[in-house]
């Protein structure tokens, strides 16, 4: 039994759980406040994790159902292909159904203590995007700009928008700013994704956005959204702390920009080797090189994410302690 979970946590990817948390933690820092007390406050916080994670993990394991034949060809992916093989299609179906009506028995019931139908909404579009970003006949990971439209959505923008309206229905214009920021700050860490899954997509024919454009298009489409993202995110948390007399805070937002240097540093290196790839009329060599480079960014992904959720956790304590 115990080994069977652990292969169901390899399928619903577990390791998404710190960024899934980094969502949380940033709705919440922008939405809660006094005189919000500690009960409530933990009690909203562990649904909403709850609804988010799992909401998480079901479009997780829809991408693993959907995309088994593609990863049977990646040895990276070999990990993620022996736990479907050992879990089996039809058990995960199950799962995947048991596991959205329990999900939508709690956003149901979170809509209704809340009374915020906002909540139910913001569910209901995410988790479809979540699911149909894999799952046919939609599929909307090969069909260009709507992939990485309908990843930004599902995986940034309405998790972070559901843990903020848990919180309060009042919208702020600097968290707007912020949640902007960090939208295009995942997509712009996603792209070394499809960057290692680039070779096997074009084989395959799927045209995600990378493929479309290329992989020097790309990488460099990475760089700029990862640098405007942390400028948005920044200025956000910034303006906040100046509207609310606690511009001094501002001080800790040195980790933002010390930390993407350093990924931008390593999306350089991409795109470098992007360009010797191409120049080299596609040398194998040069493409391992490139996929092998592409397989260390989820360290880079946990890296941003949990500079944003510092300064977050810094937001919140403000509100309450200062």
């Amino acid at each position: 039994m115990f080994e069977m979970v652990k292969v169901l946590g390899t399928i619903s990817r577990a390791e998404f759980l710190l960024p899934n948390l980094g969502s949380l933690i940033m709705g919440l820092a922008w939405g809660a406040a006094p005189p919000m007390g500690v009960s409530e406050l933990v009690v909203l916080m562990v649904l909403s994790f709850t609804i988010i994670n799992l909401s998480s993990a079901i479009g997780a394991q829809a991408n693993t159902l959907s995309d088994r034949e593609l990863d049977s060809k990646d040895n990276r992916k070999k990990q993620l292909v022996n736990a479907m093989n050992t879990f089996g299609s039809s058990r995960l179906v199950i799962v995947l159904l048991v596991e959205f009506t329990f999900n939508l028995i709690a956003v149901l019931a979170f809509t209704l203590v809340q009374q915020n139908l906002t909540l139910l909404l913001l569910w209901l579009v995410g988790i479809s995007l979540g699911c149909c970003y894999s799952l046919p006949p939609l599929r909307l990971k090969s069909r260009g700009w709507l992939a990485p439209i309908s990843l930004i959505l599902s995986l940034a923008i309405f998790p972070v928008l559901f843990a903020y309206y848990a919180f309060t229905n009042v919208m702020n214009l600097n968290f707007l700013m912020s949640l902007g920021g960090l939208a295009l700050t995942v997509y712009g860490v996603i792209i070394p994704t499809e960057i290692r899954d680039y070779f096997g997509d074009k084989a395959m024919g799927i045209k995600t956005m990378t493929v479309r454009l290329g992989l020097a298009k790309a990488s460099l489409m990475g760089i700029a959204l990862l640098t405007i993202g942390a400028v948005l995110t920044t200025t956000a948390f910034l303006l906040e702390w100046i509207r609310a007399g606690h511009s001094w805070l501002s001080v800790f937002l040195f980790m933002i920009p010390v930390v993407v240097i350093f990924v931008l540093r390593k999306f350089r290196k991409l795109y470098s080797l992007s360009k010797k790839h191409a120049a080299s009329e596609n040398s194998v060599s040069v493409a391992e090189e490139i996929m092998r480079m592409a397989a260390d960014n989820p360290r880079w992904i946990m890296l941003v994410t949990q500079a944003y959720s510092f300064i977050s956790i810094t937001l919140l304590l403000s509100r309450f302690l200062l």
